[in-house]
């Protein structure tokens, strides 16, 4: 039978670290069930585990007493428990997006070489809650509160692209009409100027997963603007680049794109999103 291990060892240069293994060999299992499409057999959850069935089922029956696991009885297929939901909703309850965005732009700001911004949907449109330039950045004139144009922004494109729920939903189509007619009015050759234009920019933004412009907003600037779900597939927020036109690359496929998309899509995954 299985005992608890704790490793103390001298060689362990981050003793402060040393934990019970059985605890994170049990976890396979749970990692397993949450990752399946269905309930699974004891042989088809040990195999998926590494482990053998006899040691497998010795866990099942400590997290079935925790509530973490349920067996059906009928099929006597494995599934999480009602525990490992009130763990989830607890976890999700206590996410700040934001504050985990701005602990991971540091890396990002490496990855890019460029400045970067967060906005979320305020009362007003998208707006901008956290700024970070490098010290080589081209002054820009936005600042934090500044609330972006759906139109000529890429925040703002990425928002009115995403954004599918409630009032900010219903808040955005009007804002579109205001801007399109303005645009119209201004002879502004750089936007859309026909309702179907605008939907031809929302699909290839959704389609690329980025909203970009190229010297429309600001004079000299181009961006992206990566979008980032919460668990309910919500848009949580934005996550901004932008800088010279000489010296930042605008191709979907680019480095730039390339990190902001995969930067977007693990936060998106961290605070419980699993759409594609």
């Amino acid at each position: 039978m299985d005992t608890e291990s704790t490793d103390f060892s001298s060689k362990d240069s981050d003793k402060g670290r040393a934990g019970i293994q059985s605890v994170e060999v049990g976890f396979t299992l749970l990692d397993v069930l949450a990752q399946a499409p269905a309930p699974l057999m004891l042989r088809d959850l040990a195999a998926s585990a590494g482990m053998s069935a006899a040691k497998a089922h010795r866990y099942l029956v400590s997290f079935q007493r925790l509530g973490l696991v349920v067996q059906d009885t009928t099929s006597t297929r494995y599934e999480l428990g009602p525990a490992t939901l009130r763990l989830g909703l607890a976890t999700l309850s206590r996410l700040d997006a934001v504050k985990m965005a701005r602990e991971r732009l540091p890396a990002l700001i490496d990855a890019t070489g460029h400045t970067l911004a967060l906005a979320v949907w305020g009362n007003r449109g998208p707006t901008l809650v956290h700024w970070q330039e490098t010290p080589l950045a081209m002054p820009v004139s936005l600042r934090l509160g500044d609330v972006m144009p759906l139109l000529s922004s890429a925040t703002g494109r990425c928002f009115a692209a995403f954004v599918s729920h409630g009032g900010a939903s219903d808040k955005a189509r009007p804002m579109i009409e205001a801007e399109l007619a303005l645009a119209r009015k201004l002879g502004r050759s750089d936007l859309p100027s026909t309702p179907a234009q605008v939907q031809a920019m929302l699909t290839e933004t959704r389609q690329q997963g980025l909203g970009r412009v190229v010297n429309v907003l600001l004079p000299g600037i181009s961006g992206f603007c990566a979008p980032v779900f919460d668990a309910d597939g919500h848009l949580a927020l934005g996550v901004v680049s932008l800088g010279s036109s000489a010296t930042f690359d605008t191709s979907w496929e680019g480095a730039i794109a390339q990190s902001l998309r995969q930067f977007a899509q693990q936060l998106s995954a961290d605070l419980g999103w699993s759409g594609h």
